[in-house]
């Protein structure tokens, strides 16, 4: 897993995106039992924040300890520095893992075997992400040669899965949209 946002904790707690109140509604709607989650690749912990409401205990791991100096605090939010691909949890420990906006920086095979020794039998995998701001068709215009030809050759490799929206991405599980 890369760790491209340490240096920048600070500024990326501030400005990264919100997921809107109805994705989770969603998730919750699926999760058949709502007592522990891991949110993997947690950043600051936005989405660890939310599913604290929810659920008795979150795990919420990241590779950069900086990123987790900017984190949400709630009581039952345990942070801890682990990697996607192994971690120290127990077999089947939980309902629900996240990863949002942070799959394509893992190893994907090393990631989903991970994922299938934690999850519970009948628990929940979501990966989540967001796009690229769309507009009117002028503005679009000029937003879009910004991202390929100006900032587009400073993105990682990686980036490519998420202009992508993960299709690409394997993915060894029951998808559900």
């Amino acid at each position: 897993m890369k760790d491209n946002f340490s240096s920048q904790s600070q500024n990326y707690a501030q400005f990264r995106p919100h997921y809107p109140a109805e994705l989770f509604s969603y998730l919750l709607g699926l999760v058949k039992e709502r007592e522990s989650a891991w949110d993997c690749g947690t950043g600051n912990g936005q989405v660890a924040g939310v599913l604290a409401d929810h659920f008795g205990l979150v795990q919420a791991t990241d590779i950069s300890q900086q990123q987790l100096d900017q984190a949400i605090s709630k009581p039952n939010i345990h942070y801890s520095v682990q990697s996607a691909e192994k971690t120290g949890f127990a077999d089947a420990a939980f309902d629900l893992i996240t990863v949002a906006q942070a799959i394509h920086w893992f190893r994907f095979h090393e990631f989903y075997s991970e994922v299938k020794r934690t999850l519970k039998p009948g628990g929940l995998l979501a990966v989540i992400g967001y796009g690229l701001l769309r507009t009117d068709a002028a503005l679009q215009q000029l937003l879009d040669d910004f991202y390929r030809n100006t900032v587009g050759v400073y993105w990682d490799a990686e980036r490519r899965y998420i202009d992508e929206a993960y299709t690409t991405i394997p993915f060894p599980f029951k998808e559900i949209a």
